[in-house]
């Protein structure tokens, strides 16, 4: 290391032998970016205003409508509080320390999931998996959020619409199954009679003769007929459902207009989209325990039905395991293109701890303030909890809709809640367009750094067309189509890959130098825990899942609808068209390499020569010598620097 002294105006070095310090701080006169503060550490990729920025948008990637709508229930159906046992296992060997890899591996370098395998250049083929996966995903995900968006519209009536069978409905609505008299049985003659005019004919049916025709509830028919307009196949594409277009439209213009500025304009929105659903899951928490039944419902999801002999079945884990990946969003690149913005000496393991722990107790949180509810829904019916909890769709838009409408002033408690999965989801998206303009903006810096604005506000127009089939009567399909091919077991191979090339190719030694960086210098002692869960632990858990997940992989249905041969073949392809990058890319680098096999394998194996920490002021003696090439000098003060 070359001394330096640091003056008041400026330090000047003249030795182009030495070249080791360069540009840290830029002229705050000299920068018209609006993506770039006048106090930003990195003059080109700009840098988080402030760390409540970075952590409040973490925390909304992390924290989605899966702590909402899947994880209660995993909880009920795997035991109830036996679950988190598994659960918080799982946290701790696959979840944090993937948590903690992705984001140091993205501050480190100030890249995107592409660019930061400069450090393997072989498996920089994971990384566009990466930026494919957020692609397809945020294509489906804004389709979600413009139900959610229609609902919350929907929801200014009283009553709410889908509390009774109105003048929308048909004969398929009812609270109560149809009860039929197997007449060809009876009597011999061809038809089957409603058990109620039978009654008013002073008859009766014998018991072996009637028939149960299941009927759907108003809420249920009202998503099928008036929100989705479904159509019986995949085959029958119907219109397009014009009023989910105009909220497919809307929702992309609050994330067009949340990103213009990227993480300037996206880091103020957060202040209100990351806390809001806090807001609303506690007043839907105090209002569910003071109803009626309450109790029994949130004894069926965490309570004194609790069963313990559920850890023996190898489902539980599995979906612990697989709650837990895709609850932090690891593996889709969004970790590592908002840790790409902080600053080089933040603390990345402490920001890793806080959001691993806020999303996990958010989904145990959200738990009460759902089955709460529900338990009193359950109580309303004269039914089971079992019978009305429902996953997914069905919780988020048949079953707690459903549930709100029994309430007093149900508008209020339905606009509130659609309100508040409107903000978890934006969220999410911010997230996930920005894994695509920050690998953009990575591959073209100087083209792109001035128009990030309008490449976010085109890519924004590309995937709302793109969506449109969603939103055609056969939409649903298409959405729960890509989101069984695409945001599933792809995300296993990336992370394991990710987790292998970094701990055992890149040299999980030299990676933890990297953060020590960064955080500082840590004990021995520190590192044997993240070093056994990067070293075997992680993959070993990964491949496990990987392995369970493909053999006991079922073709997806949409309830009783099965999907098409074509549409199956379709997923597949776009399953294909993913992960092909992934050995496309490594053949192409060998192939561009010099040298025998080996010297080329070696050579795609190690580190790009310009990898390391984006500000040559960060490259100490370990990538001291990759600024070598330039001749410049840079010299800094307490103000600006001086180009020698």
């Amino acid at each position: 290391m070359v001394p330096i002294a640091l003056v008041n105006e400026a330090l000047f070095y003249n030795s182009f032998e030495s070249n080791i310090f360069f540009k840290c701080i830029h002229d705050e006169g000299k920068n018209a970016d609006p993506h770039i503060g006048s106090g930003d550490e990195n003059a080109d990729r700009g840098n988080w205003n402030s760390k409540k920025e970075y952590l409040l948008s973490m925390i909304g990637y992390a924290v989605g409508l899966g702590n909402v709508w899947r994880f209660p229930y995993l909880t009920y159906k795997h035991g109830g509080g036996a679950f988190l046992i598994p659960y918080v296992i799982m946290l701790s060997v696959a979840g944090l320390p993937l948590f903690f890899m992705e984001s140091s591996l993205g501050q480190f370098c100030s890249q995107g999931p592409i660019n930061v395998w400069k450090a393997v250049p072989i498996f920089q083929g994971v990384g566009i998996t990466m930026m494919l996966v957020s692609t397809f995903v945020s294509i489906y995900y804004n389709v979600i959020i413009a139900y959610s968006i229609y609902y919350l519209f929907a929801s200014f009536q009283e009553p709410l619409p889908w509390s009774d069978c109105s003048n929308w409905s048909d004969m398929n609505c009812n609270i109560t199954a149809r009860e039929y008299c197997n007449m060809t049985a009876y009597n011999g003659s061809l038809m089957a009679v409603n058990t109620s005019m039978i009654a008013d004919g002073n008859q009766s049916c014998l018991e072996e003769f009637l028939a149960s025709v299941p009927l759907q509830s108003p809420s249920e028919r009202y998503w099928d007929v008036v929100a989705l307009q479904r159509t019986s196949s995949m085959d029958e594409t119907g219109p397009v459902v014009w009023h989910l277009a105009l909220c497919l439209l809307l929702g992309w213009i609050l994330i067009a207009a949340a990103l213009f500025k990227g993480i300037k304009s996206s880091g103020k929105v957060v202040y209100f989209t990351a806390t809001f659903p806090y807001a609303v899951l506690l007043i839907l928490l105090i209002r569910g325990v003071t109803l009626e039944g309450a109790r029994n419902g949130i004894e069926y999801y965490i309570g004194s039905q609790s069963n313990l002999t559920k850890l023996s079945e190898a489902e539980v884990w599995k979906d612990a395991a697989t709650q837990i990946f895709f609850s932090l969003s690891i593996a889709w690149g969004g970790l590592t293109a908002l840790a790409s913005y902080n600053k080089f000496h933040n603390n990345c393991y402490k920001d890793s701890i806080i959001v691993c722990i806020t999303n996990c107790s958010t989904s145990i949180f959200a738990g009460f303030a759902i089955f709460s509810i529900l338990g009193h829904m359950a109580h309303v019916y004269g039914k089971p909890v079992s019978e009305v909890a429902q996953a997914g769709f069905g919780l988020a838009f048949i079953a707690y809709p459903d549930a709100l409408s029994k309430l007093p002033i149900s508008p209020l408690w339905s606009i509130l809640f659609f309100f508040m999965l409107i903000t978890l989801g934006l969220d999410s998206q911010f997230a996930g367009i920005e894994v695509i303009t920050t690998c953009l903006q990575d591959a073209y810096p100087k083209v792109l750094k001035a128009k990030r604005g309008l490449i976010t506000v085109l890519i924004c127009i590309v995937l709302f067309l793109l969506g449109l089939p969603c939103v055609t009567g056969a939409g649903i399909y298409w959405v729960n189509l890509i989101d069984t091919f695409c945001a599933g077991w792809i995300l296993l191979v990336a992370g394991l890959l990710e987790v292998f090339g970094l701990s055992c190719i890149y040299g999980g030694n030299r990676f933890i130098k990297d953060i020590e960086m960064m955080i500082g210098t840590k004990h021995a002692l520190f590192w044997i825990w993240w070093r056994a869960c990067w070293f075997f632990i992680t993959p070993v858990v990964l491949l496990v899942i990987l392995g369970w997940s493909l053999y006991t992989f079922t073709a997806p249905t949409y309830g009783s609808v099965e999907y098409p041969q074509w549409g199956i073949a379709l997923g597949w392809c776009m399953t294909v068209f993913c992960l092909v990058w992934i050995p496309i890319v490594a053949v192409w680098k060998l192939v561009k390499a010099s040298g025998n096999p080996w010297q080329r394998l070696k050579s795609v194996c190690s580190p790009t020569k310009d990898w390391g920490p984006y500000l040559e002021c960060h490259r100490n003696e370990r990538y001291g010598q990759a600024g070598m090439n330039d001749a410049n000098v840079y010299v800094i003060s307490n103000k600006n620097s001086t180009r020698l």
